[in-house]
């Protein structure tokens, strides 16, 4: 992986990590809403990661190689990968499918005819933990990019 391959990697984990966090604090403002326009509780959200392009050891070799559209029997790909390896994408943001929380409130508008009301499942920890993992890997992501940032500078520097 050469050093644009680099901030690739790193700048398509910058995005999904951002995204984590903007997920996370959906979810914590919602923590108290009740009724949502589907009828029922907000639902806790999560991010579903994947990893980019094909992420085998042979089209990784290939690229590495320099091979370009050749077409091997036992690698069972081509040699041109869609996405640079190594790279992370958001798959999607799914909703929790667990029960909500039931609370005895009769006073509360949304309250049902037994005095409960259904808040959502959203524990406020757990959320907290997930936001200060997507901040530290958004943090180290950065440092590496100014990493690379700067080892192209020295690059260059030499070639003056």
């Amino acid at each position: 992986m050469n050093l644009f391959g680099l901030m690739d990697v790193s700048g398509s984990a910058l995005k999904a990590e951002r995204v984590r966090a903007e997920v996370v604090a959906s979810n914590m403002a919602n923590s108290e809403t009740t009724r949502t326009a589907d009828g029922g509780p907000y639902k806790r959200h999560s991010v579903v990661f994947s990893a980019m392009g094909d992420g085998s050891f042979g089209s990784s070799l290939l690229q590495q190689g320099g091979i370009g559209q050749m077409s091997l029997p036992f690698v069972g790909t081509s040699g041109a990968a869609a996405a640079p390896a190594g790279g992370v994408a958001v798959s999607g943001v799914i909703e929790d499918e667990g029960a909500p929380l039931m609370r005895f409130d009769p006073q509360h508008p949304d309250a049902g005819p037994d005095g409960y009301v259904a808040y959502p499942d959203i524990n406020p920890l757990t959320e907290m933990t997930d936001l200060m993992g997507a901040t530290r890997s958004y943090g180290l992501n950065a440092s590496a990019v100014q990493a690379g940032k700067g080892m192209l500078a020295s690059s260059l520097e030499i070639l003056k």
